[in-house]
């Protein structure tokens, strides 16, 4: 009977052991298929249209998820954007955090986030969408918009086209009003 007893004790720590290996076997498949399929340091992407560049983002590291239903690729220390129009007129976008999503062509922006126009137009957020089809940015949180000197506005709830021209948001608030807001 003692004997029975070490050999089923055995068994089960022989078990109980092997079964473990496998959970963290199993943990590691599913870390491994969620890594990126690429991943890049000291980007410097350049888009074109027709032999014209439309763009220009740099960023220290890009990673590409390319490989998972919802393709898309993230940029954990920032962005900085150069969108040209067909004039060659410039909008500078900067932001501490971005993530692109291939098959809806939206940009999500976040931290920090300041879009400037050419003509000197200034837009500040915590988050941004861009819709890069549309060239239009649009948000629910809160901006301040600096549209030249002492001429400063704050809303919450933004939309704008690509340079800053049109605009619409759901309140505005002068500077002196920016207490309430």
């Amino acid at each position: 009977m003692k004997y029975i007893s070490y050999i089923l004790i055995g068994i089960f720590v022989l078990i109980f052991t092997s079964c473990q290996n496998n959970i963290k076997e199993v943990q590691k498949i599913n870390r491994a298929a969620f890594a990126p399929m690429g991943e890049a340091d000291s980007v410097n992407l350049k888009y074109t249209d027709s032999g014209r560049i439309t763009a220009i983002l740099k960023s220290p590291k890009m990673l590409d998820f390319g490989n998972v239903a919802f393709p898309y690729q993230e940029f954990p220390k920032g962005v900085d954007v150069t969108i040209y129009d067909a004039a060659q007129k410039r909008t500078f976008v900067r932001s501490d955090y971005a993530i692109s999503f291939k098959g809806t062509n939206i940009i999500d922006l976040q931290g920090n986030v300041k879009v400037t126009s050419e003509d000197g137009k200034m837009l500040e957020t915590t988050q941004l969408y861009y819709d890069q089809k549309r060239e239009w940015f649009f948000t629910e949180k809160k901006c301040k918009l600096t549209l030249g000197e002492g001429n400063i506005f704050y809303t919450k709830g933004f939309d704008a086209s690509r340079d800053l021209k049109d605009i619409s948001g759901q309140t505005f608030f002068g500077e002196g009003q920016a207490d309430d807001f």
